[in-house]
């Protein structure tokens, strides 16, 4: 899947989803539902799967004739939002915490393996 495939759009059902745009087919596939929650002052944002709470996993496909808008562009947080739902794997923001495992005198040579 390629990162700029990821479509963030609106259903005629309402629903706003995220999911990754399927050349082939025209359909997009792997759908999260993009829920706002008020939280105090502020909103938070949930990445669910569409089925939830009946399915767990992302997945399924819509086809482009249920889409009645698309947003006209993604944030990036949102997006890593998303890949990690579909993956669990955690996206890091930044990575200068990484210089800590760069290694040195005495981080186990060139085994391959981060101590």
């Amino acid at each position: 899947m390629a990162y700029e495939n990821i479509r963030f759009v609106k259903l005629v059902t309402g629903d706003s989803v995220m999911g990754e745009q399927e050349e082939e087919t025209g359909k997009i596939k792997n759908i999260a539902l993009i829920q706002a929650i008020p939280s105090g002052n502020s909103m938070q944002v949930a990445v669910l799967p569409f089925g939830f709470p009946f399915e767990e996993e992302i997945g399924g496909e819509i086809s482009e004739k249920d889409i009645i808008y698309e947003y006209s562009s993604v944030p990036e947080e949102l997006r890593n939002k998303y890949l990690e739902a579909k993956s669990n794997i955690r996206i890091s923001q930044n990575m200068d915490n990484l210089k800590d495992f760069q290694g040195g005198p005495g981080s186990g040579g060139n085994s391959g393996l981060i101590i």
